[in-house]
């Protein structure tokens, strides 16, 4: 490629190997003020990249611009957005779990806590391996690459006399990328075994919390806003929420009897479930088709006699 600019991007050629050349276009970020990322991503210091390798990381952005000058951070389109949203929903369930756990801990008796400390204590997750692995994204992706100076950009945009050779990373690429993954996949049987018991533990635990927090005590009968005592429906007899006085049926108040429930119609035997019905079922159709083969040939023939020569 002899030109060094197109439409206003600078042609940045990058070698893999020997014999394969993969092209950048850079040119300077130019954003607008009103724009709720200008201040992310500052124009006098920000390079827009176009064509960025689907395997590329922000680790081999930042070596192959070393040269250029201090790179502060990299950012690929749309990862900005959804590492934002995640850190916020990060910080509302912690926010979330801890007054949870505050509630429950008020809850409790000062006698029971420090008995409960130790029974009551957050079991912790083990996570299954997960080996360093490059995020592949879709062809054609565009990042942007903030220099710590606007010095720093004026030298990214210098056009290569040759091909810079792309940076080699930790991370591994092209079939081992696809192996290690598969193996990522697959992992022990002893490390998923710990991994499943230690999360029942955490479902039990905060099934525990979830019970303490409730408003529902043994014994204790739930009255609503109105003043009347909640109860709900449980065999013949009603109970009280939490309570344990039972509450009668209409029926059992005016009788004395108990509802007795209608008795289960019987099962019909099923047909051709057997082979012995399926072959006599096969048998009777084959017999059914013979008769009316013999009826129909009969027909024919009846027909056949009755007719007569008329040339005229």
């Amino acid at each position: 490629m002899s030109s060094s600019t197109i439409s206003g991007f600078t042609v940045l050629p990058i070698s893999y190997g020997h014999d394969a050349t993969h092209y950048l276009y850079a040119r300077a970020h130019a954003g607008s003020k009103k724009s709720p990322s200008s201040n992310a991503l500052p124009d006098q210091r920000t390079l827009f990249l176009v064509n960025v390798p689907p395997d590329a990381t922000e680790r081999e952005l930042i070596m192959l611009f070393k040269n250029s000058g201090t790179v502060e951070r990299v950012l690929f389109d749309g990862d900005a957005a959804i590492e934002e949203l995640d850190d916020d929903e990060d910080e509302s369930d912690a926010e979330e779990q801890a007054e949870v756990l505050a509630e429950a801990e008020d809850s409790q008796p000062a006698r029971k806590k420090r008995k409960l400390d130790a029974k009551n204590k957050k079991p912790v997750v083990i996570p299954l391996p997960s080996p360093p692995l490059r995020r592949l994204r879709e062809t054609g992706r565009t990042a942007h690459v903030v220099f710590l100076d606007q010095s720093s950009l004026e030298r990214a945009l210098v056009p290569y006399s040759k091909p810079r050779p792309w940076p080699t990373s930790e991370e591994p690429s092209g079939l081992a990328h696809y192996i290690a993954r598969y193996d990522a996949a697959r992992p022990p049987l002893d490390i998923i075994r710990a991994h499943a018991d230690s999360a029942m533990e955490l479902f039990e635990y905060e099934l525990r919390q979830t019970k303490q927090q409730s408003k529902y005590r043994k014994g204790e009968d739930i009255v609503d806003e109105d003043g009347f005592t909640l109860v709900t429906r449980g065999g013949a007899y009603g109970k009280n929420l939490g309570g344990g006085v039972g509450v009668a049926s209409k029926k059992f108040q005016e009788t004395g009897e108990t509802t007795t429930r209608p008795k289960k119609a019987e099962k019909k035997e099923k047909k051709n479930f057997y082979a012995f019905q399926k072959a006599e079922k096969q048998r009777n159709d084959l017999l059914e088709l013979k008769k009316n083969w013999e009826a129909d040939k009969a027909k024919v023939e009846k027909l056949k006699a009755a007719r007569k020569f008329k040339p005229y």
